[in-house]
């Protein structure tokens, strides 16, 4: 025939509109609130969606699609424990100078 084999396997894609991917991370950041860019290209990657990160990135930005930001624990002194309590022998010394405690 005159084409290459590879020419059958290639998949003509077409150019997804801006609406349609910005309805679809619309759908994605409802479902999904804490999905930044990268989450929300995978996304689009399962549902046969093909868009670059920069445009991903771009289109959040422009219609204000901002991942909601977890909030790590974060761990504080255990105050109330039944190990033993040391006195401050450091708390009438006023230092002069370095290396005196």
């Amino acid at each position: 025939m005159g084409i290459a084999r590879s020419t059958y396997y290639d998949h003509p894609e077409r150019p997804a509109d801006a609406t349609a991917i910005v309805e679809a991370m619309f759908a994605i950041c409802d479902e999904f609130e804490f999905y930044g860019y990268r989450g929300v290209g995978a996304a689009l990657w399962q549902q046969d969606i093909v868009v670059n990160h920069k445009k991903i990135r771009r289109l959040m930005r422009e219609h204000d699609l901002r991942p909601r930001i977890r909030r790590r624990f974060i761990a504080t002194t255990d105050s109330d424990h039944d190990g033993p309590i040391f006195p401050n022998l450091a708390k009438d010394i006023i230092p002069s100078g370095p290396n005196q405690l």
